[in-house]
């Protein structure tokens, strides 16, 4: 996965000079170019082939490496047949929304047969981070890491190790992801489960067809590396373990932590984690392995439970047996203890180099619930009683406008969302609920937000359709900081006594835990228009979205970017709209 050098027109050399210009007065750093071209591609899995969308034939996509403070121009070419959007997953995108990629909510999608070049600004990440389409599931195949080395002339909080290697988790489905989806949003119907995981795109050998395919990482007995992990997986999260290596987990979602020595770890989708092993086992193969942990209710069995696999060799003689051995500390699929466990020891490094700043006197207070509902859908060929599954918050299940919300927000144009979005109150974890209580309607409802505001948002999980799950909430534009989480109903007398205001995790991506709460605080001060989510594409798909708008502050330095010069049109060019058709009236023809 290399980095692919751009060829410019002399119009789009002016123009990318430009932008690097605006930028450069601001912060030092470096600039990279990177030619991103999606289409499609066969490739052969779980005894099938299929062809499916990817960046520069490879899935994963490349590896962006830059340093701390860079910027990357990434030129987007869509050769293939429906609009798609690239976020990156992570990066603050400092005033300049228009770059950070969600559909509907900072652009359009990049339509068939034309280009978009996005503008990433790298501002105090430092570490692992992400890139992945943004658009319906794309992100199942159009997805890569980001590598943040710190900037030059520094160096690590810990001592320099000898090498990396990069470790993206994702999902494999034996079908059409998009238009297993599509017929599934249409007809009410549940959306697709996985058929297997992969690491760095190969099954493993427990897997189908997958005998000696699986991925293979090749060290040096005595050195020690850094293993960048990336969970890019649709919906799950998972158990990651090495057999007979232990960890050292140093950093999560582009920020250093302070160090967590354990056998294995729990990662949510959407998150990152940096971890150090050293290479001091007998030379011989070991496995890496990954397994969901299913944090559903325990009657709940169709989840996917294939084990990936990808192995570690010592380079040199072996002295181990055939096969690899497989990690004994790989938890199994319903260990919510060892899921818990590991995440609250997790705290920010806070050291002079590293501080934190927890905003400590809190202007506007959040509550949030996250829900499983249902909703009424009288044309939906899969519903129950005229019902179908939704997933809401404070009961909104949101639907994307017909156009950008940025764009409506910046141009000023009426009609587009609503500034209500509501609060929501019931005995949220309880086992039995009033009739009804379930159903959720849609909206474009969002919260707007002044410039330089400390928030305090408390997420609830709730037990609606005895659905409580761990939610993994991503919020873009910033990252936050984790001062709380707990069991049960949040009480607000109590439970902020026991808030960690002093090292506590600053990440971007974070669990609300299955019928539990946690809470989180950050300052507003990057205006825009930014999305916050579930990052299972179940959820989200259903609708546990919604959006903050940040407004400007007083200053040019404080208000949002101008837009660039060029956006991708809202309007669907007729050669997409005829297949994506074609496939949903064959279906509703059945």
């Amino acid at each position: 996965m290399e980095k692919i050098l751009l060829t410019y027109t002399m119009l789009e050399i002016l123009g990318i000079t430009l932008f690097a210009g605006q930028f450069f007065c601001m912060v030092q750093g470096d600039a990279h170019y990177y030619d991103f071209v999606l289409r499609e591609k066969n490739f052969t899995r779980l005894c099938s082939t299929k062809s499916m969308l990817v960046v520069n034939d490879s899935f994963p996509g490349p590896v962006i490496r830059v340093h701390k403070g860079d910027t990357v121009f990434v030129n987007v070419h869509n050769q293939g047949y429906y609009g798609v959007t690239i976020h990156w997953h992570g990066v603050k995108q400092p005033r300049n929304p228009w770059s950070d990629g969600p559909e509907y909510i900072t652009q359009c999608p990049i339509q068939p047969g034309t280009n978009f070049t996005y503008e990433v600004i790298f501002s105090d990440e430092e570490g692992t981070l992400w890139w992945h389409a943004h658009s319906d599931w794309t992100r199942a195949t159009v997805h890569g890491a980001i590598v943040v080395l710190p900037a030059i002339g520094s160096t690590y909080p810990f001592p320099e190790p000898d090498g990396d290697e990069v470790v993206v988790l994702a999902a494999w489905y034996k079908g059409n992801v998009k238009e297993l989806v599509d017929e599934a949003m249409f007809e009410g119907g549940d959306l697709p489960h996985s058929d297997a995981y992969t690491i760095n795109g190969e099954p493993g050998d427990f897997c189908d067809c997958s005998k000696g395919s699986a991925y293979r990482w090749i060290v040096d007995y005595g050195k020690t590396y850094l293993l960048r992990v990336v969970n890019g997986i649709m919906n799950a999260e998972v158990f990651f373990a090495v057999a007979q290596h232990n960890f050292t987990v140093v950093g999560m979602d582009g920020h250093y932590i302070k160090p967590i020595a354990t056998d294995y770890i729990m990662i949510s989708p959407g998150q990152t984690m940096d971890i150090l092993l050293t290479a001091n086992q007998s030379l011989g193969s070991y496995y890496m392995a990954a397994r969901q942990f299913s944090s559903e209710d325990i009657s709940v069995t169709g989840f996917d439970h294939a084990n990936v696999t990808a192995i570690l060799e010592y380079r040199g003689n072996s002295t181990s047996p055939s096969p690899p051995s497989f990690p004994s500390t790989l938890p199994m699929y319903l260990d919510f203890y060892a899921a818990l466990q590991l995440t609250k020891r997790i705290r920010s490094l806070a050291s002079q180099d590293y501080p934190v700043n927890v905003p400590l006197n809190i202007t506007t207070r959040m509550f949030v619930t996250a829900s499983m509902n249902t909703m009424i859908c009288t044309p939906c060929s899969e519903g129950i009683d005229n019902e179908i599954l939704a997933s809401s918050l404070n009961n909104i299940s949101w639907v994307n406008p017909h156009t950008d919300v940025l764009r409506a927000y910046y141009r000023n144009i009426s009609g587009v969302y609503t500034t209500d979005f509501p609060p929501s109150f019931f005995n949220f974890t309880a086992d039995e609920f009033p009739d009804n209580i379930d159903l959720t309607v849609q909206g474009t409802k969002l919260k707007v937000l002044n410039y330089n505001e400390s928030i305090e948002i408390v997420f609830q999980g709730t037990n609606l359709l005895k659905g409580s799950v761990n939610h993994p909430m991503h919020l873009h534009g910033y990252s936050f900081y984790v001062v709380g989480t707990g069991h049960g109903i949040f009480n607000n007398e109590t439970d902020p006594k026991e808030f960690n205001l002093v090292d506590p995790p600053e990440v971007t991506t974070f669990g609300v835990p299955k019928i539990g709460w946690v809470a989180i605080r950050f300052v507003a001060k990057n205006p825009g228009v930014w999305f916050w989510h579930c990052h299972l594409d179940r959820h989200m798909s259903w609708g546990m979205n919604t959006v903050f708008i940040v407004k400007n502050g007083g200053t040019v330095e404080t208000s949002i970017r101008q837009p660039p010069a060029y956006m991708p049109s809202c309007k669907v060019p007729l050669k997409s709209w005829l297949k994506n058709e074609d496939v949903l009236e064959e279906r509703a023809s059945k």
